[in-house]
């Protein structure tokens, strides 16, 4: 059954918020290694921060800065910024499509790790959906020399750990949603993940043109637009309509990946990311009958 002409807002804030955040992961590829991961990663928080900055006066002022979990905040962060840094630079360093796809499957590691962290109950159903998407994901992996030895492969593993920390920062977004404001959660994550990457970007710094720190530092409010997209988008419409609108990454990525690096696709690509899509399908449709 098509979704109600009443979501079609909806879908259209995740579709934006999905452009969004595929051209902030590759914005290392982009650069063509002009910049390192730490300096950009950098560069984006302090964009995001100025800009975060600037609207605390229309957020409640200081009461904007009050949190009773500032802790799960800098764990959050750490998950977020280890993830952001992994796909950025799994990104860079294999075709965008297939860092995506395995990317991508930081939903079905999300139903992992909610089985035992927030004890969910799941069904039958919903384990046969995850089964699909990390099929999809393995034989993306194994397409790249995946458990037999080859170099290649480090870039497909680092775009899977980039999944499971986006999977464990999905799960403390869970527990911070419960008592914390979007804003708050917002400035708390931009100011920790600063703090985080500001050493590790120091260390590895790289002379940069005024074009190309101005660049990086527009990704902040990118992403600061990105997240308010997100936001409106799954406030909005169940997230059975919503959660598969995430799978247009790997549309945006493919399309790219062929106009502007000249990346096409292989077969085995092609139907992990199929699997990945289909099991984050099922994933969605059965949350909605749950």
């Amino acid at each position: 059954m098509p979704p109600s002409p009443d979501y079609l807002p909806a879908i259209l804030w995740v579709l934006l918020s999905t452009f969004i955040w595929t051209l902030i992961f590759a914005a290392g590829k982009l650069a063509g290694g002009n910049i390192g991961v730490f300096q950009l990663t950098l560069f984006r928080y302090i964009g995001a921060l100025l800009t975060l900055l600037c609207l605390i006066p229309f957020k409640g002022g200081a009461t904007a800065l009050r949190s009773k979990q500032p802790l799960v905040h800098l764990a959050r962060a750490i998950s977020g910024c280890g993830a952001v840094v992994a796909i950025t630079w799994a990104s860079a360093n294999m075709p965008l499509i297939d860092a995506t796809a395995i990317g991508m499957s930081y939903g079905v590691l999300a139903i992992l790790l909610g089985t035992t962290v927030l004890k969910e109950t799941v069904s039958r159903q919903h384990w046969f959906a995850v089964g699909v998407s990390l099929t999809g994901v393995a034989i993306i992996m194994f397409s790249k020399g995946a458990f037999q030895g080859g170099l290649s492969v480090l870039p497909a593993l680092i775009a899977l750990t980039s999944a499971a920390l986006f999977a464990l920062e999905g799960i403390l977004i869970s527990v911070l949603g419960r008592s914390e404001r979007a804003f708050t959660v917002m400035i708390y994550v931009t100011f920790f993940g600063f703090c985080l990457m500001l050493i590790p970007a120091l260390i590895a710094w790289q002379s940069v043109s005024l074009k190309t720190a101005i660049l990086c530092l527009l990704l902040g409010p990118m992403g600061v637009a990105g997240q308010y997209c997100t936001i409106r988008g799954y406030r909005s419409a169940p997230l059975s309509v919503v959660a598969p609108v995430d799978y247009a990454w790997l549309v945006f990525s493919v399309v790219l990946g062929i106009l502007v690096f000249n990346e096409i696709p292989d077969v085995a690509t092609w139907i992990g990311c199929f699997a990945i899509m289909l099991g984050g399908f099922l994933l969605a449709r059965l949350g909605n009958k749950r």
